[in-house]
Parts: C-alpha cells; structure tokens; sequence
C-alpha cells in the first residue's frame, strides 16, 4: 500500500486496517513457521504497511495538537 492511498482514507480507516494487517501478521508467521509459505516477502511488506500507517497516523495526531495550541 503506498503512502498517497494510506493518506486518502479517514482516521478510523486507518485504525481498522491496522487491526486487519495485524491479525494478517500473526497468520503469515503461522504459516511460516508450518512451512506453508511460500513467499516469505509478504512478512516484510505487512510490517511495513502497519508502520506506514502508524506513521500516517501519529502525523495527524500532531497535525491536530498543533492546530489546537494555536487557535488557543
């Protein structure tokens, strides 16, 4: 998932499929660890999607805190 598809979909979105890769996550190291996965790059890639979007997210939240202490 690329940065600008992450960036299109709203807060709560984000905090879903967070949880859903997560869950996605766990599943790949089951399989991983049974020797049924094949392609071992889909691991790296999930973590890597949750931390794009954790990032995406933490951005926001200072985005807001900024704009808070402003208008204060």
């Amino acid at each position: 998932m690329k940065n600008y598809q992450i960036r299109e979909m709203s807060t709560e979105e984000i905090k879903k499929r967070i949880l859903e890769e997560e869950k996605n996550l766990v599943d790949l190291r089951f399989q991983l660890e049974l020797k049924n996965l094949t392609n071992t790059a889909k691991i790296r890639n999930t973590k890597k999607d949750i931390a794009r979007m954790k990032t995406i997210l933490k951005e926001r939240e200072l985005q807001e805190a900024k704009t808070s202490k402003e208008s204060k």
